[in-house]
C-alpha cells in the first residue's frame, strides 16, 4: 500500500450548520499543491481508494489526499467551509443537493453510483439468528439506520411501503450496525455495503432485503438510485482548471479500471473501509455513471429521488439534477 492511504481517524462533529467549527486530520489539512477529497468508508467509494493506491493522481502529476469522514454531513460541511476540493463516490447525493441549497453554486457532480437489486449497496439487516423474515415484521421494533437525513429518510419511507406508520429510526455510525445487532441492542439496520457482507462474513448478521431504495423509493427493483456521487467544489473547478481535468482525467480511469478488473479492484476496500483484504472478494459493488455518461433516462430517476426530499419538506426548493452535472 501507498503512503497516501488515509488513516481511520473519524471526525465527530455533525450537521450542515457546523461547516464552520469542522477540523480536518492533522495529516489532511490543504496546502497550496494538495487536493483533499472527501469520503465515507462505504464500497461505493472504490474508484477513489483505486486512483489512491494505483497512482493514477500521481502520474497525473496531481498530489491528491483521502480525508475520511464519519458521515456524508461531514464531507459536505468541508466542501461549504472550503477545507476540501470534493467528493468521493459514496457521498450521499441528497446531503450534497442540501449543502447546494445551503451555498448555491458549491460544487458540480463528476460521477455518480447507482445501484439497485443487481447493483448492490442499499440494505436491510437483522441478526443471524432473528426470527424475522420480512421489512413488514419490523413493527415495534428497535431499527437504525446509518447517520444523516438521507438515511434516516430513507429508512422511513421503506417502513411505510412495507406498513409501517410513523416509524422511529435512531441514527447510528455505519461501524457500529454489525455489532449492535450481534448485541441485539436494535433489531434491524437500514445499512449499506459493504456492512451486510462484513456481518454475514463475521457469522453475525444477514440480509433481510437488498436494493431497497429502487423498490420502495423509486418503485422499480431494477431502477438505477443513484445515491452518491463523487463532486468538485466549484472553486477548486475555477481556481485550478488544469489540476481539475487531471482529476477527472484520473477518477474517469480508476472508474474504467473498476469496471474491467472488479476483483482485483476490491482489494482496495481494505484499509478505506471495515472489511479485510482477505473478505473483500464477496462485496457486492455498486455501478458507476460517469459525467459525460448519463442518458436521459438516468437523470430522469436522478430527479426523482431528489423530488422525494422536495415531497418531505426536507429540500426547501427543488434541486435540478442537470445543472449539478459537470460539463467538462
Amino acid at each position: 500500500m501507498t503512503a497516501s492511504r488515509p488513516t481511520r481517524r473519524q471526525i465527530l462533529q455533525t450537521g450542515l450548520g457546523a461547516a464552520g467549527a469542522l477540523a480536518l486530520p492533522p495529516q489532511a489539512r490543504a496546502t497550496d499543491d494538495k487536493i483533499l477529497i472527501g469520503y465515507w468508508p462505504i464500497a461505493s467509494g472504490l474508484p477513489l481508494y483505486v486512483a489512491l493506491e494505483k497512482g493514477f493522481f500521481k502520474e497525473a502529476g496531481l498530489n491528491v489526499e483521502g480525508a475520511k469522514f464519519a458521515s456524508a454531513q461531514q464531507v459536505a460541511e468541508a466542501m461549504i467551509a472550503g477545507r476540501i476540493h470534493g467528493s468521493a463516490n459514496g457521498t450521499a447525493s441528497a446531503v450534497l443537493a442540501l449543502a447546494e441549497i445551503t451555498s448555491p453554486g458549491l460544487f458540480k457532480i463528476i460521477c455518480s453510483n447507482p445501484s439497485n437489486h443487481r447493483l448492490v449497496l442499499d440494505q436491510f439487516l437483522v441478526a443471524k439468528d432473528s426470527p424475522i423474515k420480512t421489512i413488514a415484521e419490523l413493527k415495534g421494533k428497535r431499527i437504525a439506520s446509518g447517520p444523516g437525513i438521507q438515511n434516516v429518510t430513507l429508512a422511513r419511507i421503506i417502513l411505510e411501503k412495507n406498513g409501517i406508520a410513523s416509524p422511529q429510526v435512531t441514527e447510528l455510525p455505519v461501524g457500529q450496525h454489525v455489532a449492535a445487532l450481534a448485541a441485539g441492542q436494535v433489531d434491524a439496520v437500514y445499512t449499506l455495503e459493504p456492512t451486510g457482507t462484513a456481518g454475514r462474513l463475521k457469522g453475525l448478521t444477514r440480509v433481510l432485503e437488498n436494493g431497497v431504495i429502487s423498490k420502495y423509493v423509486l418503485g422499480d427493483a431494477e431502477a438505477p438510485w443513484f445515491g452518491g456521487s463523487a463532486s468538485l467544489t466549484t472553486t477548486f473547478l475555477k481556481e485550478r482548471p488544469a489540476d481539475a481535468k487531471k482529476y477527472i482525467a484520473a477518477y474517469a480511469r480508476a472508474v474504467e479500471h473498476v469496471r474491467k478488473n472488479p476483483e482485483e479492484s476490491r482489494r482496495h476496500l481494505d484499509g478505506f473501509t471495515a472489511i479485510e483484504e482477505s473478505l473483500v472478494k464477496e462485496v457486492p459493488l455498486s455501478g458507476f455513471t460517469l459525467y459525460n455518461e448519463f442518458k436521459p433516462a438516468d437523470i430522469a430517476q436522478f430527479q426523482k429521488f431528489f423530488d422525494v426530499f422536495l415531497e418531505r419538506k426536507i429540500f426547501s426548493r427543488r434541486v435540478d439534477v442537470a445543472s449539478l452535472l459537470y460539463a467538462g
